[in-house]
């Protein structure tokens, strides 16, 4: 019996500089209903978030109606770019892609950040086997996953996410069996 995992790339947010409690804004309230929507019908045994509450926010629609809680898995949060704002976001990112090992002070480098992402991905198969499991995230920590996966899951990938963004990943025991993409705005 197969392991589906939908990572769930959380709705539009507020931005604040508090990464924990920014919540999700007007629109992405709007698009997180259309996520419960995509998803209520799934067959969905399981609710695992990042502890950051714009992902939790987005996959919360579901508890009520599948009665289940939201297990939080703080291996899921986002990938920590830098210790302090950086001052061209689009370069910064482009440099930790490209460079695996590198990480800005203060920040994680991707190898770092795959590694923590994969290992909570490999505790959800281990855990969950032949369940439906909904994992609220964060699109730069979700690539980086697909990415030790398959590298065809990158940089270039990632630019093209929406927000929010739904991939279901399909596997037999841990092997990679099947990607699909369940969200699209466009």
């Amino acid at each position: 019996m197969a392991t589906n995992l939908y990572l769930v790339r959380h709705a539009h947010s507020t931005y604040s500089i508090d990464e924990l409690n920014r919540p999700l804004s007007e629109r992405g309230l709007a698009d997180a209903q259309r996520v419960i929507s995509l998803l209520l019908h799934e067959n969905i045994n399981t609710l695992i978030s990042s502890p950051y509450k714009r992902a939790i926010q987005t996959i919360q629609g579901l508890a009520v109606p599948l009665n289940l809680d939201i297990v939080i898995e703080g291996d899921f949060k986002e990938r920590m770019l830098s210790g302090e704002p950086v001052s061209n976001f689009d370069m910064a990112i482009k440099r930790v892609w490209e460079d695996f090992s590198f990480a800005w002070a203060g920040g994680e480098s991707s190898l770092f950040a795959q590694n923590r992402g994969f290992r909570a991905l490999c505790k959800v198969l281990k855990q969950y086997e032949g369940c439906n499991v909904v994992i609220g995230t964060h699109g730069n920590i979700m690539v980086l996953i697909m990415n030790a996966l398959d590298q065809r899951y990158d940089y270039s990938f990632w630019k093209q996410l929406d927000m929010p963004d739904i991939y279901k990943l399909s596997f037999d025991e841990d092997h990679l069996i099947g990607v699909q993409r369940i969200w699209s705005r466009r």
